[in-house]
């Protein structure tokens, strides 16, 4: 047996369980143009295999705001996959069960989005994406060197604009927020809300490791690619992680077979 098939052992005996996951760089490769994000097909059919199985509620958990989450995770009314948007500010849920509307953006918010796209159009490769609760620097196309200066110069807007917003980093883009959730708040709500005996997170960036770190004795974390983490267990990449859910389907399933 292997580390992961004892990890998995851990938590597929679990009466209800929760899997929350992260989509880009998780289930989905990174895009030059992020709204051509996309789950790969393996994990997809993970992702519904799981989804369909006794006691498994299926969540995304993502930096992106609900509307764009929505439209690369190719979801529809009818999914039974929950939702946590914009680092669990925004939320969906199955069956139209109404959420909290959000309250309104402060009034510093025009400036610091006028001034972080004009900041942004003096360096290369940088653009700026508003998000619902704030806005994100992306240097994914920028030039070797360029991103470190893009960053200073929107931390010294910020800084000057907006100094309580949070600030997350993230794989070549850097994220500015008015609200002050983060994808752990996001897990709790969800396990609250399920009553889940046991909770599978997996993401790749350090974004992801607020909700890491916030697992409990009997979950599991799963941290896609390399870098410090707070997760038990590690895979190399997308198509691993694939792999990994497709087995805890499976596990899931001969735990609890079909009736005839």
């Amino acid at each position: 047996m292997t580390a992961a098939d004892a990890l998995l052992d851990s938590v597929v005996r679990a009466e209800k369980l929760l899997v929350a996951l992260d989509f880009d760089g998780t289930l989905a490769p990174f895009e030059a143009d992020p709204m051509r994000a996309r789950a790969t097909p393996e994990a997809r059919r993970a992702v519904a295999r799981l989804a369909a199985a006794p006691g498994v509620t299926v969540a995304f958990v993502s930096g992106r705001s609900l509307a764009d989450l929505r439209v690369i995770a190719e979801h529809d009314d009818a999914s039974p996959i929950w939702l946590e948007g914009s680092h669990g500010a925004e939320q969906w849920r199955p069956g139209g069960v109404p959420v909290p509307a959000a309250p309104e953006a402060p009034p510093e918010t025009p400036a610091v989005l006028e001034a972080a796209h004009r900041a942004a159009e003096g360096f290369e490769g940088a653009w700026i994406e508003d998000k619902r609760f704030g806005f994100g620097l992306h240097t994914r196309t920028s030039p070797e060197g360029v991103e470190p200066r893009a960053q200073a110069a929107l931390d010294g807007i910020v800084a000057d604009l907006a100094p309580t917003w949070r600030r997350r980093e993230g794989k070549h883009v850097l994220e500015f927020a008015w609200r002050h959730e983060g994808k752990d708040d996001a897990v709790a709500r969800l396990r609250e809300e399920t009553a889940a005996d046991a909770v599978v997170f997996a993401g790749d960036d350090v974004t992801d490791e607020d909700a890491l770190a916030s697992l409990r004795d009997g979950d599991l974390g799963i941290r896609v690619g390399a870098g410090p983490t707070a997760a038990r267990l590690t895979v190399a990449d997308t198509p691993a992680l694939a792999e990994v859910l497709e087995q805890l389907a499976a596990r899931r399933a001969s735990r609890n077979p079909p009736r005839e």
